[in-house]
Parts: structure tokens; sequence; C-alpha cells
């Protein structure tokens, strides 16, 4: 029979000679290697330990009260959660990890991105430049924040030192001040994102075809209108991922900050990283208070999260 005639008389005419088809659960069994586990399984065994195990201990025990000495628990029922409202630290750590991701995020992935696109461009020594932007990325956080102190220490520190050596009249209290140390905290963190920013829209750049730019040359666009119309849009993609990934990183950052500036001077550099620490493992131990915060970190991660991607998929709909 031929295809045409397979069609008139509704019969398909690729289909096998005993004309049976090979069912879904057969075609999934043939897609199963049970050697994938060899692969598969260390990365769900270390997934389950670090992360997952944790995270539901941190759920239990932020209704519960632990005991600091025996380390016996007690139900609390969700008092520890009621006693962030009531807590003025707790509320202070919250702001000041709001206003620290609002600055800390737009200027990390500006300055990503001016620095990609001219590490895109016929610079000299590119491969150089990119290895001196993101060092400080490959470096522990706790390193990082040793390297802060170096520099704005207000007594021996390089930045008051050089100020000094221009002629100003007096080094700037990067550890007595709150505004000032709550900048340092700033400029660290920026210091040590902007490499990722930079990769990541460095790959998104070269991922653009270089024809478009070619054709708004023809058009008579300048730079700003190829910027505009054709850079940013197409690296919308990598803005999103590096909003959320940035993001994740301000409402959970600790070991920067508190190496840096331990919260000080006065709650002033607080955030609810370093406030959770020092509520579980500082004087007090009450780590089912702790163990709350941390939910609520968790918690509003994922919130952000799920708001960021809803809106980008609808955005994506609309264009």
């Amino acid at each position: 029979m031929s295809s045409a005639a397979a069609l008139a008389a509704g019969e398909n005419p690729v289909a096998p000679a005993g004309g049976s088809q090979p069912s879904s659960r057969r075609r999934g069994r043939s897609l199963w290697e049970p050697s994938a586990l060899l692969f598969v399984g260390p990365s769900v065994l270390l997934a389950l330990a670090f992360l997952i195990l944790p995270m539901l201990g941190s759920f239990y025990y932020s209704t519960r009260k632990v005991s600091p000495l025996t380390g016996t628990s007690t139900p609390r029922g969700l008092e520890n959660y009621t006693t962030m409202l009531s807590d003025p630290t707790f509320l202070r750590a919250l702001v000041n990890t709001a206003v620290f991701t609002i600055i800390t995020v737009p200027l990390s992935m500006g300055l990503g991105l001016a620095l990609a696109v001219l590490m895109n461009s016929v610079l000299p020594w590119r491969k150089v430049w990119r290895t001196v932007v993101y060092l400080p990325l490959v470096i522990s956080g706790v390193s990082v924040g040793l390297i802060g102190t170096f520099l704005y220490n207000e007594v021996i520190g390089v930045v008051n030192k050089l100020l000094l050596a221009l002629g100003a009249n007096g080094g700037v209290p990067w550890q007595s001040n709150g505004f000032w140390a709550f900048t340092s905290v700033v400029l660290v963190t920026v210091w040590i994102r902007v490499g990722f920013s930079m990769i990541i829209y460095l790959a998104a750049l070269q991922a653009v075809p270089g024809d478009l730019y070619e054709a708004a040359g023809l058009e008579g666009a300048n730079g700003w209108q190829r910027f505009r119309h054709i850079t940013f849009p197409l690296v919308g993609p990598a803005t999103f991922f590096l909003i959320i990934m940035n993001v994740i990183y301000s409402f959970q950052v600790f070991d920067t900050i508190f190496v840096l500036t331990n919260g000080g001077p006065g709650n002033s550099t607080e955030v609810l990283g370093t406030w959770a620490y020092k509520v579980a493992f500082g004087p007090t131990r009450d780590q089912g208070y702790g163990a709350a915060i941390g939910v609520v970190i968790f918690v509003l991660t994922l919130i952000f999260t799920i708001v960021q991607w809803r809106a980008n998929r609808n955005r994506d709909v609309v264009a």
C-alpha cells in the first residue's frame, strides 16, 4: 500500500509491519540505565546530607526551644517567629539586609555589564584583566573580609593612608561610624560580585550575532542605540539569572560582613545571616530562634525567586 493510500485509510504509513508501536513504558525503560546511579548517586547523597536534611532540621528546630547545656529540645510552637516582631535587632538586620540588597545588586550588575562590554571589545590584555576582575570571587569570603579590614582599618588601613597622602585632613571613620561601615561592606561586596556578573554577561555578549551590529551600523545607529536596542534586550536571560543569584547571595551573606565589621558599630551592618549566627551560637545559644531566622531567610529568598521567575515568564509571553 502506498503512503497516500495508507493516509486515506487512516493508517500510519511509517508504522512497523506488525502494526504495533512500542509503548511509552517500553520507551521509558529503554532510556533508563542503572549505571546512571553511579554518576547521579554521589551528588544526590551530598545534596541530601548538606542541603535537604539541614533545611528540614532548621524547620523542625525553629518550632522548639533547644537547651544549650543538654541539647534537648521542647516544643515551642510559633513563639520563635512571634519573638522576631518584638526583637529590635532582628528588625534592624532585616532592614539592613534589604538596603544592602537594593544597593549591591544593581551596582555589581551594572559594573559587570560595563566591564563585559569592555572585555568584549578590542581591549588589549583582555584575558589578564578578566582574570584580575574575577579573582575575588574564587577567594573565600573570610579572606576577602580580611583584605577589606586591611583596606578600611581606621589606623593602619591602606585607604586612609592614601587619603592622608593626598592631603586629606583626616581619615574616614570606616569602623566607628555606622554609615561608613555600611559603605565599606557595600564596596567589598561589589568588588566580590562584579566579577561573577562580568563573566555571565560576557558569555551572553559573545552569543549575540555580529550581523545585528553591522546592520544597525548601516542604518546609522550610534553606540548607545546599538547597546539599548540590541545588546541590552539580548542579554535579558543573563540579567534574570544574575538578579536571582545576586539577591540570593545578598540575603545569605555572612562571612565577609562577620569578619569585616561583625555587624557593628551598633548593629549598623547587622544582617540576617550574622544575627542568626549570634543568636544560635553566641552567649544566649538560642538555637531554636536562630533556626527560625534561617527559615525566614529561606522563605524570603524563595518568595523573591518565584515572583521574579513569574515576572520574567510573563514578560517573555508579552514579547
